[in-house]
């Protein structure tokens, strides 16, 4: 998946400004596929240059509202009927609970329960943003609410895994040899 098929998806729903597009990426998608502002309004520069978008009106401050062509709609349902893409294994996180055994105990244990903390924060802001009531009818939002379960469900076990594997460190499993 790239940030050129997520805008295209955005705009097969509806029209909408650099502006919109980021405040959707920031409320739903940036959950998944987080991307900044200079990121958005390069791609769409890129988009438009290529034909697959279109800017339909030019506001005040040089706001510009774009909508898909028929080649950005072919080139989402495309991507969207395609294959599935490989799903990235790299997770930094993971990387390091791999070499924590070279720290002390406690100190590893601590690292662990930070990440618990860190998910459980995460998990809360996602619960509050899926118990807000804000959610459409429309396919959108409720595909944006499949999402956004996925992630409620992911930092759950995120932060059960890492409590469960800082008690294990504390229980003291076999250490890496000293230096």
């Amino acid at each position: 998946m790239s940030l050129r098929h997520a805008l295209l998806g955005l705009l097969v729903f509806r029209p909408g400004s650099g502006y919109d597009l980021l405040k959707i990426f920031n409320t739903s998608l940036g959950h998944v596929w987080p991307a900044g502002q200079s990121q958005i309004y390069g791609e769409l520069t890129r988009l438009d240059a290529t034909g697959l978008i279109t800017v339909t009106d030019e506001g005040p401050r040089g706001r510009k509202q774009y909508a898909l062509t028929p080649e950005g709609h072919a080139e989402a349902r495309r991507w969207l009927a395609g294959t599935e893409e490989h799903r990235p294994r790299r997770n930094p996180m993971l990387l390091q609970t791999f070499f924590l055994g070279l720290l002390p105990a406690e100190e590893a244990a601590a690292r662990l329960l930070r990440h618990a903390d860190t998910a459980a924060g995460e998990h809360a802001e996602l619960v509050a943003l899926r118990d807000s009531g804000a959610w459409d009818r429309d396919a959108m939002s409720e595909c944006g609410r499949l999402v956004l379960e996925y992630g409620v469900r992911q930092r759950a076990m995120e932060q059960e895994w890492a409590r469960w594997a800082a008690e294990r460190l504390r229980e003291g499993r076999p250490r890496a040899p000293a230096a």
